[in-house]
């Protein structure tokens, strides 16, 4: 069997039988290509002469980089070599192959990188700026900020959503994560009033002119709203409210979090509310709450500094 064939072969086992999102198998499938053609560039076309040498020599060559393409991060080289290691695990465990070789080879530990959350003041200069006006462009803009920040949803969580997937008299959404797990999670007073102004007054008005009759988020052409689209919509939204930190996709999510450690809220509680497999996962955000912890006590407590 050729390389490029157990890769499809793997992404079809992780697409239908482990239920893989869309966005996971494509990063999977970009991974699984360019192993596939650095074992073409070396003359490598059966899976059974593949070796130790040739995954750990993968490695190499994504953090080394080459003229025509940059070195990869740590974090991004990591992927790929889970990527790698899975679709190996699978050919033996399916009986494609006898052996192992990537067995030995353990992805680089990328450097801990601690999630950015922002200034309280920030996200609501940001709330405020996306209802500057009362076109539904405005409500929807101000509905989906006002929803990310109350929520803790994904922006892909988001954007994924259905108008039925909303149960406003329970103050409640059922959110869809990653590998097919479903989670229930409350919506604050806040978000539920711009959902109801953008569902009354802005959605009417952009659900005619195209066919995402399903979709919560729509875009101005009628279709739902993509990923894409809605991280253009924060970077817009932070613009206008002359927000100077750095917003990401996940900004709102970090703040989400963030936000309600600080405000006491049980690491296990926001685990739930964030979807995450792992409390440790979680835990990464009480980092953030400590290093604000130490700033507060430094410059509060009498005997913090001489």
């Amino acid at each position: 069997m050729r390389p490029a064939e157990l890769a499809q072969a793997y992404l079809d086992h992780l697409k239908v039988e482990r239920g893989l999102s869309p966005n996971s198998t494509n990063a999977y499938r970009r991974d699984l290509s360019r192993y596939a053609t650095y074992l073409a560039e070396r003359g490598i076309d059966d899976v059974v002469a593949i070796s130790e040498r040739e995954v750990a020599g993968f490695l190499v060559d994504l953090r080394a980089g080459a003229p025509d393409r940059p070195a990869l991060a740590p974090s991004s080289a990591a992927r790929a070599v889970v990527a790698v290691r899975g679709m190996h695990r699978f050919a033996v465990r399916e009986g494609l192959t006898g052996s192992d070789p990537a067995a030995a080879i353990r992805p680089p530990t990328p450097p801990r990188r601690l999630p950015h959350a922002l200034p309280v003041d920030d996200v609501l200069a940001m709330l405020e700026a996306a209802a500057f006006d009362g076109t539904p462009k405005a409500m929807r803009d101000a509905a989906l900020l006002e929803f990310l920040y109350g929520t803790g949803a994904r922006v892909s969580e988001a954007v994924g959503l259905d108008v039925d997937d909303l149960d406003p008299e329970a103050a409640a959404v059922m959110l869809h994560g990653k590998g097919g797990k479903d989670r229930v999670v409350p919506i604050g007073s806040f978000a539920l009033a711009a959902l109801d102004a953008y569902l009354t007054r802005g959605r009417p008005a952009l659900v005619g002119r195209g066919s995402g009759r399903a979709a919560l988020f729509l875009n101005l052409r009628g279709g739902r709203l993509s990923r894409q689209s809605a991280w253009s919509i924060l970077r817009e939204v932070a613009d206008r409210a002359g927000v100077r930190a750095t917003v990401g996709p996940h900004s709102l999510r970090h703040s989400f979090a963030t936000h309600l450690l600080d405000g006491g809220a049980d690491v296990r509680v926001v685990q739930e509310l964030l979807g995450h497999a792992s409390v440790t996962t979680t835990q990464v955000y009480t980092l953030v709450t400590v290093d604000r912890l130490r700033e507060v006590y430094a410059t509060a407590h009498p005997r913090a500094l001489e």
